[in-house]
């Protein structure tokens, strides 16, 4: 008797614990865990709330039924979760925010920057001596900013004051990640070439070719903003993240693209670097993207007025179009999809991901090539973000970034 009594409580613990299972990964329970507690949508735009059943979604704001009919007037809602309709389980605030209306971007742009500062990109012996800088500390990644006292902004200054020194110590301020170090190292006369050396490889500045994502008056009266890329400007050799000392954004030419293929990303090259073509200036480069104001706007060839943007919970999987310039034929919009999206509460990268589905896009890059990062992404009419990264084994698939995390570093800029 007892045997079988056993033999029935491990049974029933059995498929208590499957039954407990089946309930945490259901469709339910996964929607309980994901929703946010507050959510971000704009005027007439509907967010994406979709309660399984048993669950139902009732919402409130100043009488409206829906939020695709949200009040005009209204800034907030109430989203009430309740079980069939009769037991409430949680509910979910949602601000309901004022159209802004910017322009896309699209428009090739040529980006040249000088950090603030000298970043060292390596060490390396001298003919008849160890790196000076090695035996300094300093290391590939380190931002020298000031050398003898005196502040650095380019390679050349640098080296005069090396020349300047001699074999005397020479200290330096030097920024490494969040932190700001000492240190001194003293100049060697190179064997071969006779010149006083410190024994590392220093860069100032970088240029290359990206995509425009919007711009337009963020806030009233604070001028044009912009922003591109969705990513950093990177240090090609330390992947660091480059300060900006001065830098600009100028009009760029497509002049040939490199079809992207699975392992190897393709590439648009442009020509820029000309001073009647400058658009604006770089003040902020990030995790997001660059960041700087606009002298002279272009005119939008394709929205010439503008476009509403879409707040992030309201963007959702399906049809999408991307603006980008591909050739000399300029700007057009191309098909996309976007099959995955990430519920973020906070900035963060890879908000969606974006597979390019356009025929002639496909033929044109392959998908999405270097180049293209910071083409913006349209959906429902609105602008809802832009393309960031491309995925290294699939060219047709990358990452996009949300508009509301880009419009908060415009706003730091």
């Amino acid at each position: 008797m007892s045997r079988r009594s056993s033999r029935a409580r491990r049974m029933t613990g059995w498929l208590l614990s499957a039954l407990l299972l089946l309930v945490w990964f259901s469709p339910q329970a996964q929607f309980f865990r994901s929703l946010p507690n507050r959510l971000s949508i704009a005027h007439g735009q509907p967010a994406v709330l979709e309660a399984p059943f048993p669950l139902t979604l009732d919402v409130s704001a100043s009488g409206a039924q829906t939020l695709a009919e949200a009040d005009p007037n209204a800034q907030t809602a109430t989203a009430t979760i309740s079980l069939f309709g009769l037991l409430p389980l949680r509910e979910v605030e949602i601000d309901i925010s004022d159209d802004l209306r910017l322009y896309p971007g699209g428009q090739a742009v040529g980006v040249a920057m000088h950090t603030q500062g000298v970043l060292v990109v390596g060490t390396s012996d001298l003919t008849g001596a160890n790196s000076p800088a090695r035996l300094a500390g300093l290391k590939p990644g380190d931002l020298i900013t000031e050398a003898d006292g005196a502040p650095i902004g380019s390679t050349d200054e640098l080296t005069a004051l090396v020349d300047a020194c001699g074999e005397a110590p020479l200290p330096l301020t030097v920024v490494r990640g969040d932190s700001t170090l000492r240190l001194t190292l003293t100049p060697r006369r190179d064997g071969q070439s006779g010149s006083w050396r410190i024994g590392a490889w220093v860069r100032d500045s970088t240029a290359g070719v990206g995509t425009l994502s919007f711009y337009g008056e963020t806030q009233p009266g604070e001028g044009i903003r912009y922003g591109a890329l969705g990513h950093a400007i990177t240090d090609t050799d330390t992947q660091q993240i480059l300060t900006v000392g001065t830098g600009e954004i100028m009009q760029a030419d497509v002049v040939d693209v490199r079809k992207g293929q699975s392992g190897y990303p393709g590439e648009l090259k442009g020509s820029f670097l000309r001073e009647d073509r400058v658009l604006g200036v770089i003040r902020r480069n990030s995790i997001f993207g660059i960041y700087g104001s606009m002298n002279t706007p272009p005119a939008h060839p394709l929205y010439p007025d503008g476009l509403p943007i879409g707040r992030r919970d309201a963007v959702h999987t399906g049809p999408a179009t991307i603006l980008c310039t591909v050739g000399a034929e300029g700007m057009k919009e191309y098909d996309v999809e976007i099959v995955e999206v990430t519920r973020q509460s906070a900035p963060a990268q890879r908000s969606m991901v974006v597979k390019v589905t356009d025929p002639a896009l496909l033929e044109k890059t392959g998908g999405i090539v270097q180049g293209m990062s910071g083409s913006p992404i349209l959906q429902d009419g609105r602008l809802i973000g832009a393309v960031t990264h491309v995925f290294v084994n699939d060219p047709t698939m990358g990452y996009g970034l949300y508009i509301e995390w880009m419009l908060g570093e415009a706003a730091a800029s």
